[in-house]
């Protein structure tokens, strides 16, 4: 018998398998056990997949894969063996050819003059980085999504579910904006503990279903570093903006966490074109 919400239902399953995927991007990842993720059939599942999400599974692997390969070239000094293994590439040699296919240089090389490294100038102004601070009041929004404990560079797994229970519910539209919050900072929160949520904007008047956790945002004046480049080198943007721009403007922060807003899409941009704005809610 069919499902009057059975397209919804469909987006809710390659919820899953995206999920799966981020939680197991080390391992030998096999179709027919993405097929049993999906709960559909192994003849039919990679089709639907493709037709909603605008990737095929090896194209959202590559991606994943990369985006967590750039979070350890820019934030850690683990060797380029060490994070090809954690990203599910073999040897250094096929993660080399990936990374120097999406990025334009190999990894050794983005380590020393990747995105993150403008900011990692002690000192420098946002001038001389070539990245200006905005001031502005943003709106206030209604936001749905879900919460999310653990690594910040896993948060894409809560956009996923969001994603998949808010078409179901209606709520997705042209206009939506896709927003996280950060609670935590990542240097003095163990990684298991650091607490986030993502979501997409929706209507004031909307009604939320649950499992989905609505809350407010914005209304407020912020400090807005527009981030040029992946999504997991923003950690040196973060403390430029805190260190450098927040010391010498004389403003204060607000009792408010930051949050981010995701301006382009990362299956269909390119990794050094993804553009994110950091929000810093500042003091009246």
């Amino acid at each position: 018998m069919k499902r009057p919400n059975g397209w919804c239902d469909y987006h809710e399953r390659m919820s899953r398998v995206t999920a799966y995927l981020h939680d197991h991007l080390a391992e030998d990842i096999r179709l027919e056990t993405l097929a049993e993720v999906a709960h559909l059939s192994p003849y039919h599942w990679h089709r639907v997949y493709h037709a909603l999400s605008g990737e095929t599974i090896a194209q959202t692997l590559r991606r994943l894969r990369l985006h967590r390969g750039t979070g350890y070239l820019a934030n850690t000094a683990l060797p380029v063996l060490e994070i090809a293994r954690r990203c599910g590439y073999p040897n250094a040699q096929s993660f080399t050819r990936a990374f120097r296919q999406a990025y334009g240089m190999a990894p050794s090389e983005y380590r020393e003059r990747g995105s993150h490294v403008d900011f990692q100038a002690g000192g420098a102004t946002h001038e001389a980085v070539g990245h200006a601070v905005e001031v502005r009041t943003l709106p206030p929004m209604t936001v749905a999504g879900f919460d999310h404990r653990g690594s910040y560079m896993l948060i894409g797994k809560a956009f996923e579910s969001a994603v998949a229970h808010l078409w179901s519910a209606g709520l997705v539209r042209a206009d939506s904006r896709w927003l996280g919050e950060y609670f935590d900072d990542p240097f003095a929160v163990p990684e298991a503990q650091l607490a986030s949520r993502a979501g997409l904007s929706v209507p004031a008047e909307a009604t939320v279903p649950p499992p989905l956790v609505r809350w407010e945002m914005g209304g407020v004046e912020c400090a807005v570093l527009r981030h040029r480049g992946p999504y997991a080198t923003m950690r040196s943007a973060y403390q430029w903006l805190y260190g450098h721009w927040l010391v010498q403007s004389g403003r204060e922060a607000a009792d408010a966490p930051v949050f981010e807003e995701y301006l382009n899409n990362p299956r269909d941009t390119a990794p050094a074109d993804l553009l994110t704005d950091i929000c810093l809610p500042l003091a009246a």
